[in-house]
């Protein structure tokens, strides 16, 4: 059974700096992607960014590249969303995902809440 929880939300005010963390656990897979996602309030659940845990390779959103860095923590099992310069559009629920490579999300956490003031 595979199980990912997150931590790291808050609020904080804009410019500021936030690191969000998520830790798989019950994995018995090696070749898989850690995925970012975000839902704002009233929004599509949309893409922040992925990492690939065997070649530690990212992608990212367009919108936070730049900002953001998806990184992980092998002793630990932890992927890490290193947040910077927050913008007040960046307030949302942050949710991170598991998929085999090739695969779907199929695993989620239960999300950890971003709130950017101005």
């Amino acid at each position: 059974q595979v199980q990912l929880v997150e931590s790291g939300g808050g609020l904080v005010q804009a410019g500021d700096s936030l690191r969000l963390s998520c830790t798989v656990l019950g994995s018995a897979f090696t070749e898989y992607f850690v995925g970012w996602f975000r839902r704002g309030s009233g929004k599509e659940r949309e893409f922040v960014g992925r990492l690939r845990w065997d070649t530690e390779s990212t992608n990212y959103a367009d919108f936070v590249k730049g900002r953001f860095t998806i990184s992980k923590d092998n002793a630990r099992n932890t992927v890490y969303l290193q947040m910077n310069d927050l913008k007040t559009e960046d307030t949302a629920l942050y949710y991170c995902a598991a998929a085999e490579t090739g695969g779907q999300y199929l695993w989620w956490g239960q999300g950890t809440q971003v709130t950017v003031s101005s």
